[in-house]
């Protein structure tokens, strides 16, 4: 079991499937990782902070929708197969029952988790808040809370985001670049970010995160392509 805030809250939530049990209503045979004083994330430290940011994530605009579940529950089928991910997503709504102090949970996470896998689990918090097609402010809002928590930077934050949330300046953001930016300087960004974003970051958390981070990867080779169509550029 894990310990701080975060075990706090899986305590609460074991005790109240416990509680299920006793009736035959839950019954809960996996495993969940705790945090590891290692250099690197393990991949059940990442699930387990994923399933608890999601989780304020979706309460943020005062109900929980059926697609942001669907999203939450394709990742961990991904990750685990359907009997796995069914009883995750127990403990994510006994999870979603629960008030989350996001400052305190977020800086556990910070300590034990390096930084191109907290940018990997802000871009899976703004997949399960666009999950269902539409702009929910207060999600957002809660999103940017949890990445100043997590020690994101300002322009990461804004890179990320502008993957989910298009405009005409969408492709620059994502690039962490003025649309003053010269073609030598809009090239120099896109190498710097390609390194940034490079799914091997995250190669340790499992092939199918690593997948996941393609995806990421995928949005930002996307934003060069426009950029270079709109300037001319080789």
């Amino acid at each position: 079991m894990l310990g701080g805030p975060i075990g706090a809250l899986l305590g609460f939530a074991f005790g109240s499937m416990f509680d299920g049990m006793q009736s035959g209503k839950y019954e809960y045979k996996g495993q969940l990782g705790g945090f590891a004083d290692g250099q690197q994330t393990q991949t059940g430290d990442f699930n387990v902070s994923l399933l608890i940011l999601s989780a304020a994530v979706m309460r943020a605009d005062g109900k929980v929708v059926k697609a942001e579940l669907d999203y939450v529950k394709r990742f961990l089928i991904q990750q685990f197969g359907i009997d796995e991910a069914e009883r995750q997503l127990l403990i994510l709504r006994e999870i979603l029952k629960q008030q989350i102090n996001l400052y305190e949970v977020c800086s556990q996470i910070k300590q034990y988790m390096e930084y191109p896998s907290r940018l990997q689990l802000l871009h899976y918090l703004f997949g399960i808040s666009s999950a269902d097609g539409q702009f929910h402010p207060s999600e957002t809002d809660t999103i940017q809370q949890i990445s100043n928590y997590l020690g994101i930077s300002v322009s990461d934050f804004a890179s990320i985001k502008a993957m989910f949330f298009k405009d005409n300046g969408s492709a620059y953001k994502i690039l962490e670049v003025s649309p003053d930016a010269s073609d030598e300087e809009v090239k120099s960004a896109y190498r710097k970010m390609a390194q940034h974003y490079h799914p091997d970051k995250v190669s340790h958390l499992g092939e199918d995160i690593q997948k996941a981070a393609q995806e990421k990867f995928q949005k930002l080779n996307n934003a060069y392509s426009e950029i270079k169509k709109q300037r001319g550029m080789n």
